[in-house]
């Protein structure tokens, strides 16, 4: 959650988006419409499809949820998270650096901090060579060095 003088926000990505364009950073959250939106649907796959993949797994195996421990909910919840994080292997394959092309966005910020969440989830991982390399490049940034230590997920 955000106060901003009188106003109230919330949801991550909602935040992010307001911030940056409240500071008028557009390296972050591009002006123009396409390299916005290719931003934008970036952080729209990781609200849907790559949270609703992860979440059965993260919260019996990490937060020791009895709601979520099935263990054939976890074990799909696994599977599932582990094939997102192929879609995004690829697509990092494809731009040799950041998830919405050649430069930090958004975009990376929130799926930066979901990458860490998988690994550090005591799950079998894929191997991802170049989700591997983004964390590299992730971890040459201050703040994702102080947000996403190896033993905190």
């Amino acid at each position: 959650m955000l106060l901003d003088g009188d106003v109230v926000l919330w949801e991550s990505n909602t935040l992010c988006r307001y911030l940056a364009a409240r500071e008028r950073a557009e390296t972050l959250l591009p002006a123009d419409p396409l390299d916005r939106a290719h931003v934008e649907q970036w952080m729209d796959w990781q609200a849907s499809d790559l949270n609703a993949a992860w979440r059965d797994a993260f919260m019996a195996l990490v937060r020791g949820s009895a709601a979520h421990a099935e263990p054939a909910r976890v074990a799909a919840s696994a599977a599932a998270w582990n094939r997102c994080m192929a879609v995004l292997d690829a697509r990092l394959e494809d731009t040799g650096a950041f998830v919405a092309g050649g430069h930090f966005t958004l975009a990376d910020i929130v799926i930066g901090l979901a990458v860490h969440r998988w690994r550090c989830t005591p799950i079998e991982h894929v191997v991802l060579p170049a989700v591997d390399a983004y964390v590299e490049r992730l971890r040459e940034r201050k703040a994702y060095a102080a947000h996403a230590s190896d033993d905190l997920p």
